[in-house]
């Protein structure tokens, strides 16, 4: 046994899944401690705020906080960068290139360069040939949007006092006026944004990986000891059980496990659709090919002299079984067991995107986070981080236990070992 423990260590399969799976358990434990809350909370207004951080403007002009005066390299540049769109250079290139100046002499992404080719050619008052007098009034506009962006000035802040009606001056700021982000009281850091509700997408990411897990570890531990219970019995009791046995495996392999989920699913309800309801409803409906795996195992077991010693010496069927055949195939079990967790976190993602998820209203699970990024078209509005980081982080747990699965097979299975 110990040596077969120092070929896991030294199996790449087994120790790139462990880590992977190890590192997600670590942050899953800890991040909900670092950060505490209510992952369903919604703190957002807008659907599908951006990863950032995002400081209260109203905090960030108060007048307890020190003003700094600082003049970083670039800021100007910076800031007349973000104030000419692209659609503005656009139009200041169309227009350029009407005048007469060749498309590869104007540089779009070079603010500087197309400021000056700007200036030195276009003309408030030429109307040039086959344009529209609302596009001549539209560059015109845009021109002066362009000069407005160096018209830089301090902004004032006025207060208004309710019972006169009146305005009184409180401050200026300057371009050059900065606060520290530590001085400021409320500061959000959403580093996925929110989802379509203002939710923080990743305490809703940490809070859905632990209750899929607990899915998959309740659907997994069910199938696994149905399977390896009537896998035993058929394999090694043989005759009438196993023909009954194989009769119920052959029917749920004919029809799909999956159908027969849904169907159950529905049955139960939304009221009756817990995270422990639906880890029970995926683990009854997934322990066929585990049965036949065990089955065809004990197959093997049991004409072998120790276990015909045991039926000789009067043992009863439950201690053959488990004194005299487990023992040979628990490492097979376990492998058993891992693919379906790993099955079962599957399961419960298809199963909530078809809206027969857990109740939503408990806890959020990682398909439930796909139907609702779905639902509200995270993929065609571009919120990106309300879809792709729970898809990496279903591929990243199926990814670990596969190679978790195979490092063990190959230590424990003498006809893989390289």
């Amino acid at each position: 046994m110990r040596h077969q423990y120092k070929q896991l260590l030294r199996s790449g399969n087994f120790m790139t899944g462990f880590i992977i799976l190890i590192s997600m358990l670590l942050f899953v434990f800890i991040y909900p401690i670092v950060v505490p809350g209510n992952p369903l909370q919604m703190i957002g207004f807008n659907s599908f705020i951006p990863p950032g951080t995002y400081v209260s403007l109203y905090d960030s002009v108060d007048e307890s906080l020190s003003v700094y005066t600082l003049r970083i390299p670039g800021a100007e540049e910076a800031r007349i960068d973000n104030l000419l769109p692209e659609d503005s250079r656009l139009s200041m290139k169309n227009w350029l290139i009407t005048a007469g100046i060749p498309e590869n002499e104007i540089d779009m992404t070079n603010t500087a360069s197309i400021l000056e080719l700007w200036w030195e050619h276009y003309d408030p008052e030429q109307r040039l040939e086959g344009m529209t007098l609302a596009d001549h009034r539209y560059y015109q506009r845009l021109n002066s949007n362009v000069d407005g962006i160096f018209d830089i000035e301090d902004i004032h802040i006025y207060s208004i006092d309710l019972e006169t009606g009146e305005y009184a001056f409180r401050s200026a700021i300057s371009d050059t006026d900065y606060v520290r982000l530590a001085e400021v009281v409320n500061v959000v850091r959403l580093p996925l944004g929110t989802d379509n509700f203002g939710r923080d997408m990743l305490k809703q990411l940490v809070a859905a990986i632990t209750t899929s897990l607990k899915i998959g570890l309740i659907a997994g531990s069910i199938a696994t000891l149905i399977g390896l219970t009537l896998g035993l019995l058929a394999g090694y009791v043989g005759g009438i059980v196993d023909e009954i046995i194989m009769f119920f495996s052959n029917l749920f392999t004919v029809i799909p496990g999956f159908i027969i989920l849904i169907l159950i699913a529905y049955s139960i309800g939304p009221a009756g659709r817990s995270v422990t309801a639906v880890g029970v409803v995926i683990g009854i409906t997934a322990w066929v090919w585990t049965t036949r795996s065990i089955r065809s195992q004990v197959l093997s077991l049991r004409h072998r002299d120790h276990v015909n010693l045991s039926k000789l010496s009067g043992h009863s069927l439950p201690r053959i079984l488990v004194k005299d055949i487990l023992p040979y195939i628990v490492s097979y079990v376990v492998m058993a067991f891992i693919l379906q967790v790993s099955t079962a976190i599957l399961a419960e993602a298809g199963l909530s995107m078809l809206g027969l998820g857990p109740r939503t209203t408990d806890v959020p699970t990682l398909g439930i986070m796909m139907n609702w990024a779905m639902t509200y078209s995270a993929h065609l509005t571009g919120a990106w981080w309300a879809l792709y980081p729970v898809l990496i982080v279903i591929a990243l747990i199926s990814f670990s236990l596969n190679l978790i699965n195979t490092g063990l097979d190959q230590v424990f299975n003498p006809q893989l070992r390289s």
